[in-house]
């Protein structure tokens, strides 16, 4: 395993025990928002990863079924934080909905991305930029484990970037 590989994995791993712990110590809605989340990842993963080699019409359609639930568990996940007055949380799911959308913009719409490349990278950049001042502001309120875990969070998302610029170039040079 490349060592890109074994980080993939540590993430994951750090996800999975993040998502546990607000699962037991954390409120409703960010045991909903963390499991929702991580659902949402591992189903994007599947997508993008594996879909030539063991995605057939059942498990697509158990996708597209799953997917479905963990927005609505995002979505309840955040009006949960609005009803908690839980502002940063509200705020950082309004803008990893925000990424999500992006992405799967990219992902199922590469013309429309290439044609466009400069907005897409500069709105991405602004919504990581949000996220990461959040993280910082967590921080300053010493609230570890919610900094900690957005930062695990933005280091996910950056691979799945990364990911997506890598096939993007394979893409291009086929």
């Amino acid at each position: 395993m490349s060592w890109y590989g074994a980080f993939r994995v540590v993430v994951f791993a750090l996800l999975i025990c993040n998502t546990a712990y607000y699962l037991v110590a954390g409120t409703p809605s960010k045991g909903l928002d963390a499991l929702a989340w991580l659902l949402l990842l591992m189903l994007f993963v599947l997508e993008t990863g594996f879909s030539g080699r063991l995605y057939t019409p059942g498990i697509a359609v158990a996708v597209r079924i799953a997917r479905i639930i963990a927005a609505i568990g995002v979505c309840a996940a955040g009006a949960g934080y609005l009803v908690e007055q839980d502002s940063l949380d509200a705020i950082n799911s309004g803008l990893w909905i925000a990424v999500v959308i992006l992405l799967e913009v990219e992902v199922r719409r590469p013309r429309a991305v290439a044609h466009h490349h400069i907005w897409f990278a500069a709105t991405a950049g602004a919504l990581y930029t949000g996220l990461a001042v959040l993280v910082l502001s967590w921080a300053w309120r010493n609230e570890w484990m919610d900094a900690y875990d957005a930062l695990l969070w933005l280091i996910a998302f950056a691979a799945i970037e990364m990911d997506l610029l890598a096939l993007k170039r394979a893409q291009v040079t086929a």
